[in-house]
């Protein structure tokens, strides 16, 4: 399991867990669950245009990723932010079905970047993942600050002369950096399932947005080492683990903070009495 091709499935894996972790928990906290779904499945067209005219997948990803981060950040500048990312993400989807149907040796691909390859990836790929991973990080860092503080508290933040549509825009691309990276590995439709299912538990788990996002990449990380352990023992798919680990992760976060709630209730009514 730690031996040959399998070196570059953990490696990939944990970079994409931290990054899905890292920028999962902003996706989460500013409420942009629709905008984290639209972005890796509208890239996949990319994906089937750069397929159709023979050049490297991941490009297409990139551009498409890039491209529709920049539609849902210009559209929702002065409209509805969800009605935006749905416009977005349907122009994306129509050039796709074009692509698709213009292509008849794409089907291999598209089973690959809709649920993900990570057993499959090869030392070529683990270099520009790694690299991806690091801007995407290093993109983090440089927007932290005012990021959190939009997030949290957006008039402090306007007051601050922190503009609210440069941190969207920007923290839009980070996204887009980061479904270019994560979709090759675990898929279109389930790095949706790892941005939102760790950072969401971990939210759950603790109210202090620093703990929370180390918590978030912690569980982002156990979710996808369990998955590929778990797929290698049983040869079932990695997005299935990835899928229902997460989402057993989000119920488990749920019912602890319920409990804890529940507990601290009883406490302070007995202190009372």
């Amino acid at each position: 399991m730690f031996s040959g091709f399998m070196v570059n499935a953990w490696i990939v894996a944990s970079v994409v867990a931290a990054v899905a972790g890292v920028v999962g928990f902003f996706v989460v906290l500013r409420g942009s669950a629709f905008v984290a779904h639209a972005l890796p499945n509208g890239s996949f067209a990319g994906a089937a245009g750069a397929a159709l005219v023979g050049v490297n997948t991941l490009i297409g990803l990139g551009v498409f990723a890039l491209l529709g981060a920049l539609g849902i950040g210009l559209l929702g500048r002065r409209g509805r932010h969800d009605v935006a990312t749905a416009l977005t993400l349907v122009m994306m989807l129509a050039l796709g079905a074009l692509f698709l149907s213009l292509s008849v040796e794409y089907a291999p691909e598209v089973y690959s970047l809709l649920f993900g390859e990570v057993l499959g990836i090869s030392s070529n790929q683990v270099g520009p993942t790694v690299a991806l991973a690091a801007v995407a990080l290093l993109a983090m860092a440089v927007i932290y600050r005012p990021l959190m503080l939009s997030s949290i508290l957006s008039e402090a933040a306007e007051a601050r002369g922190v503009s609210a549509f440069a941190i969207e825009l920007a923290f839009l691309l980070v996204v887009a950096l980061a479904t270019t990276m994560t979709v090759p590995v675990v898929g279109t439709l389930l790095i949706f399932s790892l941005m939102i299912g760790a950072p969401a538990a971990a939210r759950s788990l603790t109210s202090r947005p620093g703990r929370a996002l180390l918590l978030s990449v912690a569980i982002a990380l156990a979710i996808v080492w369990a998955s590929i352990a778990g797929s290698y023992q049983t040869n079932y798919p990695v997005g299935f683990f990835v899928g229902t680990i997460s989402a057993g992760c989000f119920v488990a976060g749920r019912l602890w903070a319920g409990g804890w709630r529940r507990s601290r209730r009883i406490g302070g009514q007995r202190a009372a009495s």
